[in-house]
């Protein structure tokens, strides 16, 4: 963990060295100053040497200025390094994810993930700067301020080296219980931020079905948790302040009456009772500020596991050595395909899956909401590797080649579309980034977004909001249709993505696919038969099996299910669900 979190210092090296060199410095600077002033009054002012005040006076404000300095010098090092520390982690961990496959994403939430990136990097860096301060500062003004005493008086200074180890033991108790609450409550960060991420995504759910109330109690709740173990931790961490007040009046009262009774012994002077005094509190708040310190380091801890956890992620999906970088056709195979999301499931997804599929051909997929179709889809651009068997496409296993070159000529457009914020020529630009307005407008006329994009009064410069909130279902699903087309893939797989739209739009659609794009393989997975029954040839899962595979006549003369459900839906107007659908 440590090693993979110190790899984010990189270019911040030079700052993190830089900054404990300077608190030392400013520590050895501070450590003089009481030493000067006890020779200011035994050597100066007890005996009326104004020469000598004037002199030490000179030093002391020298000390001050460099102790100024780098004291300075430290922040501003300490902020660059923190700062960059916490700006690397969150680019490395950004960069990490999206390398992770589906099987990767799906291990964390995305309110863990925001949560990682937010609240726990921010732990991170205000740990990191402690450490790189407070931890350089604190002990080093311990150990000089322990070893000025004992250099003044060493029976002075053992009441200093007694109550450091008492304070010491009350810390470490402090430390400990609080720790625990601390390490309790970040994680609760994760159900904060996934009722907020819930709320607002589905906003329009929630008023229309009147849930604010409950919404805020469940807010309210998710809140509570955090601030009731937090409070806790407090409430602990509290007894810091009275167990440090009590050690130094403490320590304060035993100087003075054991060094007074010294003075008048004449075995030591004004000023070093003084300076003793002085050290007295550099001791006692040097141990302050280390518990501080733990407190904090040991509140990263959780962080730091989180933390580490996604930048130590490896995609499960690799290139091979030598990756294939040409896809020759849109030909897709499987070879006896068996599929499951974890390894350890009771039952496989896809069980056994034989097909064959030409180049250039339109194959429509039914089945049953549950009978696996999407994982179908997922396997053909290598979002997931099989269990046992393989998918080849072009005649090549999908194993074999760069990712990027196969998923540059699969697209995919999913039952759930997503447009990002800007207008509609930048979310078009997603699928070709070099596109020209033309090339758009061409793919935007084969998905029939064309006509109602000129509709809008900046037309293709409209611009869209986050999430497509601002355009209808059927107007998303066909501009993610076009954004697919302009990849000018050698397969197009519509996962349902024509579910919004009405059945003559969808029917110029489909006749367009087949006079523009003749060469790209087209897999249609519809809720519809009239969506697929002008394909080739048909798909029927049931159970992640294949119940059926053939043109629609054959089906109809051959299947049951698939017979059961045109039935249904060119008689009764029922769904596949309703009617001999897997379920």
């Amino acid at each position: 963990m440590l090693k993979t979190l110190a790899a984010q210092i990189k270019e911040f090296k030079r700052d993190s060295i830089l900054t404990p060199i300077f608190m030392i410095l400013e520590v050895l600077m501070e450590t003089l100053i009481p030493f000067l002033m006890a020779s200011i009054i035994d050597n100066g002012v007890n005996k009326g040497d104004i020469h000598h005040i004037y002199v030490v006076g000179a030093w002391m404000v020298v000390a001050a200025c460099f102790s100024l300095f780098a004291g300075i010098m430290g922040g501003k090092y300490g902020a660059r390094a923190s700062t960059g520390f916490a700006r690397n982690l969150r680019k490395s961990m950004f960069e990490n994810i999206q390398t992770f496959s589906f099987a990767n994403i799906d291990k964390y939430s995305t309110a863990g993930l925001v949560t990682r990136m937010t609240t726990d990097v921010t732990n991170l860096q205000n740990a990191y700067q402690m450490i790189l301060r407070m931890c350089t500062r604190a002990p080093a003004s311990l150990i000089c301020a322990m070893a000025m005493s004992f250099f003044i008086s060493p029976k002075l200074a053992s009441v200093y080296l007694i109550a450091v180890i008492l304070l010491g033991g009350v810390l470490a108790i402090i430390i400990r219980f609080a720790t625990r609450y601390f390490n309790e409550a970040f994680p609760k960060y994760d159900d904060l931020n996934a009722r907020v991420q819930e709320n607002v995504s589905a906003i329009r759910v929630v008023k229309a079905y009147v849930r604010e109330d409950h919404e805020a109690s469940t807010f309210k709740k998710a809140s509570g948790n955090i601030y009731k173990l937090l409070v806790k931790a407090e409430n602990v961490v509290v007894f810091n302040a009275p167990a440090m007040q009590f050690t130094v009046y403490t320590c304060i009262l035993l100087i003075s009456w054991l060094g007074a009774k010294m003075i008048v012994n004449s075995s030591l002077t004004t000023g070093e009772l003084m300076s003793l005094l002085t050290y007295c509190m550099n001791i006692l708040m040097s141990l302050m500020m280390l518990s501080m310190v733990f407190v904090m380091i040991t509140m990263s801890v959780a962080s730091a596991r989180r933390v580490s956890e996604v930048l130590n992620e490896k995609s499960n999906l690799n290139n091979p050595k030598h990756p294939v970088m040409e896809v020759k056709d849109g030909s897709i195979t499987f070879d006896h395909v068996t599929f499951s999301y974890k390894e350890d499931a009771a039952e496989p997804v896809l069980s056994d899956i034989n097909l064959s599929i030409h180049s250039g051909e339109t194959i429509g997929i039914l089945g049953g909401t549950g009978s696996s179709k999407s994982s179908l889809v997922n396997l053909i651009s290598r979002l997931y590797d099989v269990n046992e068997g393989s998918v080849s496409v072009g005649g090549i296993d999908v194993r074999k080649y760069d990712l990027d070159t196969l998923r540059n000529q699969v697209a995919v457009v999913l039952q759930k579309n997503v447009l990002f914020s800007g207008t509609i020529l930048d979310n078009l630009r997603w699928g070709d980034k070099n596109a020209t307005e033309e090339e758009c407008i061409r793919a935007c006329k084969l998905a029939c977004a064309d006509d109602f994009i000129n509709t809008f009064p900046d037309k293709y410069n409209t611009y869209i909001e986050q999430g497509g909130t601002n355009v209808s279902g059927g107007q998303k699903q066909r501009l993610c249709i076009a954004r697919a087309l302009l990849k000018k893939p050698k397969i197009l797989i519509l996962d349902d993505s024509t579910s919004a739209v009405d059945t003559a739009t969808d029917a110029k659609i489909r006749k367009a696919f087949a006079e523009e794009i003749p060469g790209t393989t087209k897999l249609i997975i519809a809720q519809r038969i009239s969506s697929v029954q002008s394909a080739d040839r048909i798909i029927v899962l049931d159970e992640g099996k294949i119940n059926g595979f053939g043109t629609h006549e054959e089906l109809l003369a051959n299947n049951a299910i698939y017979r059961d459900v045109y039935e249904s839906q060119t008689g009764g107007g029922g769904d596949f669900d309703e009617n001999g659908g897997a379920q």
